[in-house]
């Protein structure tokens, strides 16, 4: 009967279980685990704190204890004269037992301390202590300690007893009490909140695919990159990170694209205004001849000045967008070739300059053509800030460091910064020919490079700007850096 009893039991349970969603059921695991452990957790520190208070409470009362024994020595027989009117509190109990366990109780004092097996041997020892707890007739709870005790007998030697000494526990029970509704209470609410997230996580973990989906759709109607959030670590939510990945990447590219838009509308305001207001001035010309001897061919130099700024900014352009992502499958390279190549071009548009270089042998991997273009605007900066008959230093080590230094005025403080910004100009190079973007197509193709590039100041001479990039050792593949 009992084995069929057990049967229909456990299918009950099986039926009450499998009946349930898969949310309920977690949600249930979670609570009879949570409230599993909380009760075992409340129950160890209940019991701990419990030990410890009893502990300090055993001190207490062993040491008050040791205090009337060393009165009571004096006079056993009138217990050192010891009453209830004289004591501290009228809650303190008092008796002492010989070895032979004759008890003698305090006088006036309404409940009886009756010595134990233990309470007599230690007269008998005189070793060690003791401590209990015990419930008097009225139902108050106290706490006994007993301690040794010798007094000089009538014959001259000593004679052994043992003092009980006991207290109420209302204090340490009211603690107790307290201590065991917080633990209590803190069970019923973490177990409450615990379940209700629990059925929160179910709900949310049970519905990954659909989410993915809904947020993937969403973007695509309303062309929103924002991310997805992320509900686990399992393949859905690795899968659900790479896709925040792409967005990200994709909505980085929107904006730069879109800074570069606005900064290139910007910048190239500036030449097409000047230029439509020279033409305006030509075309009004046509009509009423109003310009006089000369003025005619100054505009038009000026529209082919402004018109080759125009031109250097496209290009400028066009090379800082296909800097930002190399197009063409990276060669092995030996960088000094490329820096004489465009210390070459930089020699004819500073026919007074003075060159001093020092080239060594650097096996590097990259594009030929965007690297020398970066060299050579860091040069062409050069040149541009130098004086006409100035000098301008060159140095490359093994280590694929490139170091170009001039003999201009250097880079104020304030504008070290921002030098490679796009389209930065220092209040210096406001009326210096140039873009704004040869600076920052340097530290694009560094960057792509897996290099650095960096601009400081030259204490004996001018502006310094130095290069790294990786270098292609002896015993590495040629096929990567």
């Amino acid at each position: 009967m009992i084995g069929s009893f057990w049967i229909r039991l456990r299918r009950s349970v099986e039926r009450l279980v499998t009946g349930q969603s898969l949310r309920s059921r977690l949600a249930s695991l979670t609570g009879i685990s949570v409230a599993a452990a909380v009760l075992l957790v409340g129950g160890t520190a209940y019991v701990a704190t419990r030990i410890s208070l009893l502990n300090h409470l055993d001190v207490q009362l062993v040491d008050a204890a040791k205090g009337y024994a060393g009165v009571i020595s004096g006079d056993t027989e009138h217990l050192g004269g010891l009453s209830v009117d004289n004591l501290a509190t009228s809650e303190e109990l008092i008796a002492i037992t010989s070895a032979t366990g004759e008890a003698r109780q305090l006088p006036g004092q309404s409940i009886v301390l009756a010595p134990e097996s233990g309470d007599i041997a230690l007269a008998r020892l005189q070793q060690g202590q003791r401590a209990r707890s015990f419930t008097a007739p009225n139902g108050t709870a106290y706490r006994l300690v007993s301690v040794p005790m010798t007094a000089a007998n009538s014959s001259g030697g000593n004679t052994g007893y043992t003092v009980l000494y006991a207290q109420p526990m209302d204090s340490l029970n009211s603690t107790l009490a307290s201590l065991w509704t917080v633990v209590v209470l803190s069970s019923i609410v973490g177990i409450i909140v615990t379940t209700a997230t629990a059925l929160w996580a179910a709900q949310t973990a049970l519905a990954p695919v659909r989410r993915l989906s809904n947020a993937v759709k969403r973007v695509t109607k309303t062309d929103q990159l924002n991310p997805i959030r992320i509900y686990g670590n399992d393949d859905l939510g690795e899968l659900t990170q790479s896709f925040n990945l792409m967005l990200k990447s994709l909505t980085t590219s929107r904006e730069q694209q879109r800074q570069l838009i606005a900064d290139a509308g910007h910048e190239l305001r500036t030449p097409l205004t000047s230029m439509r207001t020279n033409i305006e001035l030509l075309v009004a010309d046509d009509k009423s001849g109003m310009l006089p001897e000369g003025a005619r061919s100054e505009i038009l130099d000026d529209v082919s000045a402004q018109l080759g700024e125009f031109s250097a900014l496209v290009g400028d352009l066009v090379a800082l967008t296909r800097d930002d992502h190399l197009q063409r499958e990276p060669e092995r390279l030996d960088f000094s070739e490329i820096v004489e190549a465009a210390l070459t071009r930089a020699s004819r548009r500073g026919p007074g300059i003075t060159f001093h270089t020092n080239l060594q042998p650097v096996a590097i991997l990259g594009d030929a053509s965007t690297l020398e273009r970066a060299v050579t605007n860091l040069l062409d900066n050069a040149v541009k800030f130098s004086p006409s008959d100035g000098d301008i230093w060159v140095d490359l080590t093994a280590e694929g460091v490139l170091t170009i230094t001039d003999s201009g005025p250097g880079i104020a403080e304030e504008d070290l910064p921002h030098i490679f910004d796009r389209f930065y100009r220092s209040d210096r190079a406001r009326n210096t020919p140039g873009t704004g973007l040869g600076l920052s197509i340097v530290a694009h193709t560094a960057e792509v490079h897996s290099g650095t590039v960096r601009a400081s100041n030259d204490p004996e001479h001018g502006a310094r700007f130095t290069m790294r990039l990786p270098v292609l050792r002896a015993v590495e593949s040629p096929l990567s850096p």
